[in-house]
């Protein structure tokens, strides 16, 4: 069992979605691949998933971000080549169902009789993502699960295409920032080696239309590099950890860091010095203060 959600590890959820797939299969092996997708954002879940089903072990995988939680939004079972995906049907399963070669089967997870008896509806992971996602490691039958559904109406995964500029310029939306600064844009490496562009320079451009995300977007030109990698076949990864002017950079792209905002690291630099400042004056007051006690009452 493979499992990825947007639970966090403060809480006891993951624990819990642990300790029900254990009771149905008590020797199942349980490998985290991840619990700290933000809050309910499903597209960073869909593609920190679809980066790892490659290497994941044959089996069931279990992803859980579930905004739709409470509402008519169906949980589903997914059969594909080597095993079966678990989890609502938003978006969230369809890169790494794409990744696997498509899916064979969908069931609808409607059997109570392989859900857990629930108070309420607001923990799906919990009482019929996680069970069904176990019954299925311990060899029931997907048709068991709930009624079949048609393949074809697997909830899409949205992610922007690339764009072309009139002048060739490839353009990208940075989708996430991972740890190591390393920035994963979604333009094909093959469609941009075809058109003659290399990984170049990177321009901060943030779209202020509203309801735009803010993102940071890389364009290519030619002959004109900075020390990129392939991170994969569909993502591209621009490697800026080494740049001081990126590195100290923080905000706010889908759920992540920001390499964009230096107006305002500039401010809050300013705030350090001016807060510095204040405190040395002050201190300098003081020992002045003192020393004009200490000479008076020795005069």
């Amino acid at each position: 069992m493979s499992f990825l959600s947007d639970y966090g590890r403060i809480d006891e959820f993951v624990g819990v979605c642990h300790a029900v797939m254990l009771d149905v299969t008590p020797d199942l092996r349980i490998v985290d691949i991840t619990h700290d997708i933000a809050p309910f954002d499903v597209r960073a879940g869909a593609l920190a998933l679809v980066r790892a089903v490659q290497y994941l072990p044959e089996g069931v995988v279990l992803a859980v971000v579930d905004p739709g939680v409470g509402t008519d939004r169906r949980c589903i079972a997914v059969e594909v080549e080597d095993g079966f995906l678990v989890g609502p049907d938003n978006g969230l399963l369809a890169p790494a169902v794409a990744m696997l070669g498509g899916p064979a089967r969908i069931v609808t997870l409607d059997n109570p009789e392989y859900q857990l008896t629930a108070p309420g509806p607001t923990f799906a992971g919990r009482d019929i993502m996680a069970p069904a996602a176990s019954y299925l490691a311990s060899g029931i039958s997907i048709d068991e699960l709930g009624t079949p559904a048609d393949a074809a109406g697997l909830a899409p995964g949205l992610v922007p295409l690339p764009q072309e500029d009139e002048d060739g310029t490839i353009s990208g939306e940075v989708l996430w920032v991972d740890r190591y600064r390393q920035l994963p844009a979604q333009y094909r490496t093959g469609a941009a080696r075809r058109a003659g562009r290399v990984p170049g320079r990177i321009r901060r451009r943030h779209d202020r239309r509203p309801g735009a995300p803010g993102a940071l977007g890389l364009r290519l030109r030619r002959r004109q590099t900075l020390g990129a990698r392939v991170g994969g076949r569909f993502l591209r990864h621009v490697r800026i950890g080494l740049r001081p002017a990126f590195r100290r950079r923080r905000a706010q792209a889908p759920g992540r860091e920001d390499a964009h905002a230096g107006r305002p690291h500039r401010r809050r630099e300013l705030m350090r010095w001016g807060t510095s400042l204040v405190l040395v004056v002050l201190l300098v007051l003081i020992l002045v203060a003192a020393l004009s006690q200490f000479v008076f009452h020795v005069g």
